[in-house]
């Protein structure tokens, strides 16, 4: 299984199944993580992790507080693919690590990047 990340004309393909999207929220400054698994059916997320709350991202009841987290599962059916935005506006993109590389997405303005499973 393989992850494809089509970002700014270009394609990468991740010989893995599961990945760590992570990124800084751009008002807020806190740091926030989800743990997806690539599939068939699509992109299932695992878990989501948010260091804080504030402006639109507050924890949901469910979630849980550990080791300087709040962590908790989303419940929503998989996705066929994941489409994160590229404005270049707010001092960093998208982190994405698989497989244990890591890669820095969507730092330019441009049309948004496309995360999904291929095979």
């Amino acid at each position: 299984m393989s992850i494809c990340v089509l970002a700014g004309g270009k394609a990468l393909t991740l010989g893995a199944a599961l990945f760590t999207l992570s990124w800084t929220h751009s008002v807020e400054k806190i740091r926030w993580e989800e743990d997806w698994r690539a599939t068939r059916a699509g992109l299932e997320i695992i878990e989501a992790r948010v260091q804080g709350s504030g402006a639109g991202m507050e924890p949901p009841p469910e979630a849980r507080f550990s080791e300087g987290w709040w962590r908790y599962r989303p419940s929503l059916p998989p996705r066929v693919q994941l489409a994160l935005a590229a404005s270049g506006a707010t001092g960093s993109g998208w982190r994405l690590c698989a497989a244990g590389s890591c890669h820095e997405i969507g730092t330019e303005a441009g049309e948004p990047v496309i995360v999904k499973y291929c095979e």
